[in-house]
């Protein structure tokens, strides 16, 4: 079963953490320095939040497949949308290892489609398609 995300920069991620702990009621499953995920099942979410020093919001969405055979079910109609997909392959972003490509919607809100398959002991690598300016953190 896929999940919603949504990744949003805020400028204190102190006083983030507290807002959404008590609006998920709930504590996150990751938490570092510069970032914070919470893995909701109601709703099913991975909900994230980024420290920014620049534009806050919201950074991008997408959608998370728990397979690889739900990945490329998802790869197939990201092709479909006739827009440009932007593939980004295997990378590390936002503290995790996952495979992922990005597409804009018409009205250029960056969605993101991607499997997670393991942990990461850093936030990014240098060339993350996610660690240009529009996703986590600077």
């Amino acid at each position: 079963m896929k999940r919603l995300h949504v990744n949003i920069k805020v400028e204190s991620l102190d006083q983030s953490i507290g807002f959404y702990n008590a609006l998920f009621s709930a504590e996150p499953t990751v938490k570092k320095p510069d970032y914070a995920k919470w893995m909701l099942d109601d709703p099913r979410v991975n909900f994230s939040i980024s420290s920014s020093k620049t534009a806050y919001g919201i950074e991008h969405l997408g959608i998370q497949a728990e397979t690889k055979e739900e990945l490329d079910s998802l790869y197939l109609r990201m092709d479909k949308a006739e827009c440009v997909v932007r593939p980004e392959g295997d990378t590390v972003c936002c503290y995790a290892k996952s495979n992922k490509s990005w597409i804009k919607d018409p009205q250029e809100v960056e969605w993101e489609v991607f499997h997670t398959y393991g942990e990461s002991a850093v936030n990014k690598i240098a060339d993350a398609a996610c660690c240009d300016d529009t996703c986590c953190s600077e």
